[in-house]
């Protein structure tokens, strides 16, 4: 065989490759396509409660109580649970401080006649508010943190 033959092969095979691609590609498109479209709520409803049910069939709770996992699972939920409850709490305190600082800032421009002690006095109020709102968001990150490793 001579080299152009081969040549003429090779590219013959890339061509009869490529033209294969194309398929399997437009294949794989139609199958996800129709595939989603099968996917209607009620299908998926009825696939959540069949695959629940051997899930349940498969009795989780009492393997994992011969191993001791439960306990862990129980105390990685508290320690879920924990630490949503310092997040909310270290969001009132900040909600708490803007407010503070909103009613600084209020008494500073109410003022009658701005004097550099009265300046002074609002620079220190709002230090003040500045340091107690980074104190309340250690205090809670403390606490997530204390919740997490019990």
């Amino acid at each position: 065989m001579s080299f152009d033959k081969l040549i003429a092969k090779v590219t013959q095979a890339e061509n009869a490759l490529e033209a294969h691609e194309r398929r399997v590609g437009a294949d794989l498109r139609q199958l996800k396509q129709s595939w989603k479209a099968t996917w209607t709520p009620a299908r998926i409803v009825i696939a959540g409660v069949v695959g629940g049910f051997l899930v349940g069939r498969a009795e989780p709770l009492r393997s994992a109580a011969r191993g001791g996992s439960l306990m862990r699972i129980v105390s990685l939920l508290t320690g879920v649970f924990a630490s949503g409850t310092a997040s909310h709490a270290a969001e009132e305190a900040e909600h708490a401080a803007d407010d503070a600082e909103t009613a600084v800032a209020a008494a500073a421009t109410g003022a009658a006649v701005a004097t550099p002690d009265t300046a002074a006095a609002v620079a220190a109020a709002n230090e003040h508010v500045a340091h107690e709102r980074l104190l309340r968001a250690a205090a809670a990150a403390r606490r997530t943190h204390a919740g997490a490793i019990d």
